[in-house]
């Protein structure tokens, strides 16, 4: 069951009949839920409460802070204690889209905020981009990064937050959550998040943007390096690790950008060896700009987001930006799905692309022949032979010609990929 749906039935929220205003119920608070930005915040508060485990009692909602003369307002504040006097964590909450530079004002906004309210922690997030911070007593204007914020209970984070076969960042079935703190609870980790078609499109433009940095580098190289580290999600996600080992493609504790960016490089530096006429240029992007896509996409799964969805976003974002510069326009995937499936493409088919593009109807193609496969082999059971039916049609009797090397690039690696 998903956040609204629980906290519905757990009488957390309520709508009116048109759910044009939601109602907190524990402090009575209605609001607008048509403002975008209240239903990033309505499900920022249900995840403190459902996922990270913290008391109704102990949150509250749009509370004034002193900021020298002037009265400002903070979304969530958390405490640490059923009087509520004393801060605990500060969250700030922003509308999904907003670019990079109106978050990072969002970051500074939220981490003064804390300090002056005396908060441990900070969280500002628009859903679609998280940043947590932990203010150091000593001295409380210099922020420590952190992947996470501590759940209800915990008081030593751990060095990571996603790993393979965590819960949900969003399901709240199965998640047993803590009624008081106990030093015996272990943190809970999080299994990246499969996302809808919309989310990921923002995602995409929001971090592409964030590259091209409204002009300071020519937005086709922003293109080429947000590509990079797009296979570089992927491949993260595809590499053989045991349930409960953390993920690469993420942020670590206590890690300074430049370690980030080798990691980053490691993974890399696997298509090079496998594909280098693909991969014939190294990642330029510096350590910071590294950090910042990263943020964009650690949390999400790009490899179990369907095909539909994957592809759509991807080429929204591309033609918007690709018609621009190139005049390129690309075939809407319904209807590359309708071909495809119209065509009688078999294991044995020869299929060519004259104008593939990046790669949308040899994708399809692949996926057709693939499911195929599952009609004469249990992908597990007859794992090599399943592979050895689907692989050897994609590497011997798919093809595709485009003249734009960029996007001839991206559709490479597209198959890579997939």
């Amino acid at each position: 069951m998903n956040l609204i749906d629980t906290g519905i039935e757990k009488g957390l929220i309520r709508f009116d009949e048109d759910q044009n205003f939601i109602t907190y119920v524990h402090q009575g608070k209605k609001r607008n839920y048509n403002n975008p930005e209240e239903k990033v915040q309505a499900e920022t508060f249900l995840t403190l409460v459902l996922i990270y485990g913290y008391p109704e009692n102990r949150i509250k909602q749009f509370i004034p802070v002193q900021m020298g003369s002037e009265t400002k307002e903070a979304d969530i504040a958390v405490y640490s204690d059923d009087k509520c006097e004393e801060t605990y964590i500060l969250v700030e909450c922003k509308k999904e889209d907003l670019t990079d530079q109106q978050f990072n004002i969002a970051v500074d906004q939220a981490y003064s905020y804390a300090v002056a309210e005396g908060a441990k922690y900070v969280w500002t997030t628009s859903r679609i981009k998280n940043q947590y911070y932990e203010v150091p007593d000593k001295k409380p204007k210099s922020r420590i990064e952190i992947p996470d914020i501590p759940q209800f209970g915990i008081n030593k984070l751990a060095p990571y937050k996603y790993v393979k076969g965590g819960i949900s960042q969003t399901d709240t079935d199965d998640i047993n959550i803590v009624a008081e703190p106990n030093p015996n609870v272990k943190q809970k980790f999080f299994e990246l998040q499969v996302v809808s078609e919309s989310e990921l499109t923002k995602i995409f433009i929001q971090s592409h943007q964030a590259l091209w940095g409204g002009g300071q580098r020519n937005p086709s190289v922003a293109f080429d390096e947000l590509d990079k580290l797009i296979f570089c999600k992927i491949w993260d996600e595809k590499h053989p690790r045991k349930t409960g080992e953390p993920y690469d493609f993420q942020i670590f504790r206590d890690e300074d950008p430049e370690d980030l960016l080798k990691r980053i490089k490691k993974i890399y530096a696997v298509g090079e060896k496998e594909a280098p006429e693909v991969f014939k240029d190294g990642i330029t992007l510096s350590a910071q700009e590294t950090l910042t896509i990263v943020k964009y996409f650690q949390r999400i799964n790009l490899n179990k987001t369907d095909l539909d969805s994957k592809g759509k976003a991807f080429e929204t974002f591309m033609g918007s930006y690709f018609r621009g510069d190139f005049g390129q326009y690309f075939t809407p995937r319904p209807i590359v799905k309708f071909i495809v499936d119209s065509l009688p493409i078999t294991h044995k088919s020869r299929v060519l692309d004259t104008s593939c593009g990046s790669g949308g109807f040899l994708l399809y193609a692949l996926d057709k022949v693939r499911e195929q496969a599952n009609e004469f082999y249990d992908p597990i059971k007859d794992e090599k032979d399943h592979y050895k039916y689907w692989h050897d049609f994609a590497e011997k009797n798919l093809f595709g010609i485009e003249i734009n090397d960029q996007i001839a690039r991206t559709a490479k690696m597209n198959m890579i990929i997939h």
